[in-house]
């Protein structure tokens, strides 16, 4: 393939591979800071937001560390360590800072179609579990994010919280839960929706039924994009800079940009499941984001949860999640995704974070062929009067953990050439809920000469911008009022 560009391509300075919620805020971002840039967005589905950003495909918990027992690990001296729970929190007041500021300047309206207040609740059972959480929720409660956490082993208040859960149960071991109040359930495919809505205002270009197929770098420093479209017709596009978010399908177009930062990174995919109740009686008695504590020996990824969420605006009631194996990185990707995934350069680190994580595999072939009974066993474990007939199951999203340097990595990660010519995102959890900060990462990396001059613009959309928001309690108090009133989150 020739590296000089190609005569009849098309060009824009920033292109975005992949309509999710990851291109949608970055494009948000960048027309905000930089309206004279001009953006073109390539998605190889038939509409925006269908993979991983889809509200059937993400949890869309409004992860903000306030029910994720996986982000406060009990260490060795028997501390709870919080600083990771910090940062999530911190991370997702970035979201809900941008998201009010597109509300109140009328770029995005109705916000209760994305986002909705909701208690988030961790729930524990047995005396190991429950003095983890008593000690987790003394670790939390003095920092000013967590200040309104309460803690309980009543079973009076804890029917009060989840009266569903406690209906019918058994009295023969402890439990508890501790409760916030200031929860989210965030529907990141109507804001994916929203997003775009917005930058088609901004005379973005949305190429949908468009797939890229490979990028080159040219000798310009510009990258030339090959896409295909629905009728199988070849055409180039030519940009500045390129990010890549098409989830799943992220790590191919990182290997193809030949970059040194792609050389050893490797991913592995994991499936997600979902029991989702049918029976609106049922659905209508719990309200509440409710987190379990994952098993000795599972993955991070296998945290139960009994998840209120709100769907085309009703109410829906979802237990999960259930792991499954495949080797697709996308759930509208192809078989052969993971083994074409596996180059010479990183040969050596996913074959040794395979030996590494066999358990993983193990795990993931026997949550695979469970039974619709098996699973239920597990949701009566959250409630005990669950029945069969009033539960389906949801095959949702794809994730693809990242490998890097022998070990597989469970979050999210920004990779960027060194010249800031191209940055993808990898990884799942805390996926969505801080795609803010992601974006943010990108903007300081790619976009340095340029943020002296956006420095203004960033802190008047997100007052906490370059703040360490855990040392501003009268900032965070502020912003909370703000988000009361823009984005309608009442809490009761």
């Amino acid at each position: 393939m020739s590296n000089s560009p190609s005569a009849a391509s098309s060009f824009s300075d920033v292109s975005l591979i992949g309509a999710g919620i990851m291109s949608g805020t970055l494009g948000t971002l960048l027309k905000e800071l930089a309206p004279h840039k001009t953006v073109s967005v390539f998605e190889k589905l038939s509409a925006v937001g269908l993979e991983s950003s889809n509200e059937w495909h993400n949890a869309g918990t409004g992860h903000a560390a306030l029910c994720e027992l996986n982000y406060t690990a009990l260490q060795t001296n028997g501390e709870i360590e919080t600083e990771r729970a910090l940062k999530i929190f911190e991370d997702f007041q970035l979201s809900l800072q941008l998201w009010s500021y597109l509300v109140e300047t009328g770029k995005i309206g109705h916000p209760q179609a994305f986002i909705r207040p909701i208690p988030h609740i961790s729930f524990v059972q047995g005396e190991t579990d429950v003095a983890f959480l008593k000690k987790r929720y003394h670790a939390l409660v003095q920092h000013h994010f967590f200040a309104s956490m309460q803690f309980s082993q009543a079973p009076g208040q804890l029917a009060q919280w989840m009266p569903l859960m406690m209906a019918d149960r058994s009295v023969n071991q402890p439990v508890a839960a501790s409760y916030m109040a200031e929860g989210t359930d965030v529907n990141f495919g109507a804001l994916t929706r929203k997003l775009f809505a917005y930058l088609a205002s901004q005379v973005v270009e949305l190429n949908l039924n468009c797939q890229v197929s490979d990028l080159v770098r040219l000798p310009n420093g510009e990258w030339e994009l090959s896409v295909v479209d629905a009728s199988n017709r070849l055409r180039k596009h030519r940009s500045k800079f390129v990010f890549i978010g098409c989830g799943g399908g992220s790590l191919h177009l990182l290997q193809k940009s030949g970059i040194a930062e792609a050389k050893s990174i490797g991913g592995f995919p994991v499936s997600g499941l979902f029991m989702v109740c049918n029976n609106p009686q049922v659905i209508a008695q719990h309200h509440a984001k409710v987190y379990g504590k994952a098993k000795v020996g599972a993955p991070p990824m296998s945290v139960p949860h009994l998840d209120s969420r709100f769907i085309n605006g009703k109410q829906t009631l979802l237990f999960g999640p259930f792991a499954g194996f495949t080797t697709k990185f996308l759930k509208q990707g192809s078989h052969f995704d993971l083994i074409t995934s596996i180059r010479p350069a990183n040969f050596s680190s996913v074959m040794i974070a395979g030996v590494k994580n066999l358990p993983l595999a193990n795990y993931l072939v026997k949550q695979a062929m469970l039974t619709k009974e098996q699973r239920m066993a597990e949701l009566r474990e959250f409630m005990p009067n669950a029945k069969s007939e009033d539960w389906d199951l949801l095959v949702a999203g794809q994730r693809v953990q990242v490998i890097r340097q022998n070990d597989m990595r469970f979050g999210t990660e920004v990779i960027h050439a060194q010249d800031g010519s191209l940055a993808v995102l990898l990884g799942a959890s805390p996926g969505a809920s801080t795609s803010v900060k992601a974006m943010l990462d990108v903007v300081r990396c790619c976009f340095a000469d340029e943020l002296p001059e956006w420095q203004a613009k960033l802190e008047q959309m997100m007052p906490s911008f370059d703040k360490a928001l855990r040392h501003e309690p009268e900032l965070y108090t502020q912003l909370k009022a703000r988000f009361a009133s823009s984005l309608k989150i009442h809490f009761n």
